[in-house]
């Protein structure tokens, strides 16, 4: 039996020339057809400077910024995270809302758990992430890069040292409706401090503190419902949280007064 080929291809397989464009053969199976070629792009090292990528932090939308952009806040940490809150209950209980829709679950432990059980209820019964506790009867969370933990200490004025601390994937907001006695320890073991309206005497001792300038230590007293100054070493920046129609139904209208 002789060997036959068909036509366009040799008996080796390889396709042969096409007679209307000698010499060129198809593409290789796999790499495709070439694309255009552009000129490469570059800029000189005193150009870097100039560049600004617009990539955000992971983690929670607490509001928007002076600019107008989002303002998030990275809750879920592999390291140690401490925030205080020295403002109302109602921005803790957006935080631990949106800190929740995350998929990372929420401890609450508080003195006042009639303030929270209308979330648990709209939570589903504590089984969708949310779960409110005594003081001091906060249980172990089991935290991993898996199932991170926010645990929000609701205490009063005088919290006292929490039995579940801050640790890898599990972070703790200490709310403080003013600034008490135990303040400046807080504040001083934070990697974040949030502040609301407070006293002008407040603002003072709070301003030495945290070595806040003039400008904002006379600002703090006059905040509106909803805004908050976020401190984090020397980073300051003023955010207004902004709640959303699901968020109005459940906790209301912002307010520092609770």
């Amino acid at each position: 039996m002789t060997a036959t080929t068909t036509r366009g291809a040799s008996a080796s397989g390889e396709p042969e020339p096409s007679a209307g464009r000698p010499g060129r053969r198809s593409p290789r199976s796999g790499f495709g057809l070439r694309g255009p070629r552009h000129g490469r792009h570059s800029v000189s090292a005193d150009q870097l400077a100039a560049l600004a990528l617009p990539i955000g932090d992971d983690g929670v939308v607490i509001g928007v910024g002076a600019e107008g952009r989002p303002a998030v806040l990275g809750i879920n940490r592999p390291t140690p995270y401490d925030v205080v809150l020295i403002g109302g209950l109602w921005t803790a209980q957006v935080l631990a809302l949106r800190t929740a829709a995350t998929g990372a679950r929420v401890a609450v432990e508080t003195g006042r758990p009639q303030a929270w059980v209308q979330m648990v209820h709209a939570m589903g019964g504590g089984q969708n992430g949310l779960a409110v506790y005594e003081v001091g009867r906060v249980p172990p969370q089991g935290a991993s890069a898996g199932t991170p933990v926010l645990v929000v200490r609701d205490c009063g004025m005088r919290p006292p040292r929490g039995r579940v601390t801050s640790g890898p994937w599990q972070s703790v907001l200490t709310l403080l409706p003013y600034l008490s006695p135990v303040a400046p320890r807080l504040v001083r073991q934070a990697r974040l401090v949030g502040v609301q309206r407070i006293s002008p005497d407040e603002a003072a001792e709070l301003g030495r503190a945290l070595s806040l300038p003039r400008g904002d230590v006379e600002a703090l007293p006059t905040l509106t419902d909803g805004f908050t100054l976020w401190c984090a070493d020397r980073d300051r920046q003023y955010v207004m949280t902004q709640p959303t129609d699901a968020e109005i139904g459940l906790l209301g209208t912002p307010r520092r007064m609770d």
